[in-house]
């Protein structure tokens, strides 16, 4: 197939894209380079079915065009600063919200039928039921990222009812892994080398979270789009917690950050049972619907945790480049 990645020089995007080429198939990444790295195109680019287009998903009239004779879209570019979000209420709307609205409408002006979506965790809000299943109620959203893909999530079961698509929806928990650009470890990490006798943490460290490695997630997605579970489905919509069966607290990972540098730093929490409006105290994802396709995690937490961490050893130009 001919997949268009939205997003595709992305931690996440980059990673799908070298899979796909693998399994043999053609690629078009699409992206704007807000947060996208051209280091992680270098192996996509000496593919011969691989296809690189600079470009906003706002600007609806090139997206559309670049689309043309794709087969697949696998939308994942968004703004991702869940911490920062009420800094600039408008970038989750535009990026997020209406951005997913311009990659519906440049698939229905292409006839383009499936559509894989990165969602998030998030919209489960302070969920009461856990582990957290695909139909659990939503309660209050509390983060605006959260809802903001809520709403991409609306739009795309609208659009498979409407005009016949097929989608794909995934909650992710965190992910980690080669090629990891922002979040804990590589503010832990940051911290640690400018400053390596004490940590400053945001919360009190109990929370409790769940993580996925990065090439877990690329084959949970993939396991589901290759099966096509979405045709058969009442309204052509499938919808995917993806995590691992375990979660831990921040000061479980921030110990194991600290024995990968060899470091015993004072902590210094900020109190409280979050880091900061909108954080989740206690996310944790019930992941019995992907694993009944045949998907399981290669990596636990721990191990994902510590390949975070050595290739942000290796790779110590990430740090100039995302300040």
């Amino acid at each position: 197939m001919r997949a268009f990645i939205t997003g595709g020089a992305g931690f996440i995007g980059s990673s799908l894209t070298d899979q796909l080429l693998a399994d043999g198939h053609e690629v078009v990444v699409w992206d704007n380079f807000c947060t996208g790295q051209e280091r992680f195109l270098e192996k996509a680019n000496a593919a011969p079915g691989f296809q690189l287009v600079r470009g906003d998903n706002l600007d609806t009239p090139a997206l559309t065009r670049a689309m043309a004779g794709c087969d697949i879209v696998f939308h994942l570019a968004a703004n991702a600063d869940v911490r920062f979000g009420l800094n600039h209420p408008e970038r989750d709307l535009q990026q997020n919200t209406i951005a997913t609205f311009n990659v519906l409408e440049a698939m229905r002006v292409n006839g383009i039928k499936r559509i894989a979506f990165s969602s998030t965790g998030s919209v489960y809000g302070e969920a009461k039921t856990i582990p957290t299943p695909e139909d659990a109620p939503f309660p209050v959203q509390t983060s605006l990222y959260g809802a903001s893909k809520l709403a991409g999530e609306g739009m795309i079961a609208a659009y498979c009812e409407g005009f016949g698509c097929e989608g794909y929806i995934f909650r992710f928990v965190s992910i980690l892994g080669e090629r990891y650009t922002h979040g804990h470890v590589f503010d832990f990490y940051k911290q640690l080398q400018e400053h390596p006798a004490f940590l400053d943490v945001l919360g009190d460290g109990t929370q409790r979270k769940s993580y996925l490695h990065i090439g877990d997630c690329v084959q949970a997605m993939l396991h589901a789009v290759y099966r096509g579970s979405a045709r058969d489905a009442r309204h052509r919509v499938q919808i995917y917690n993806l995590g691992t069966n375990d979660y831990c607290e921040v000061k479980d990972s921030i110990g194991w950050i600290c024995a990968r540098l060899g470091l015993q730093p004072e902590l210094r929490f900020q109190g409280g049972d979050r880091g900061w409006v909108g954080d989740n105290p206690f996310i944790f994802l019930e992941t019995a619907k992907i694993r009944a396709l045949g998907w399981e995690p290669k990596l636990t937490i721990r191990q994902g945790v510590e390949r975070t961490v050595d290739w942000l050893g290796a790779n110590p130009w990430i740090f100039e480049v995302r300040t």
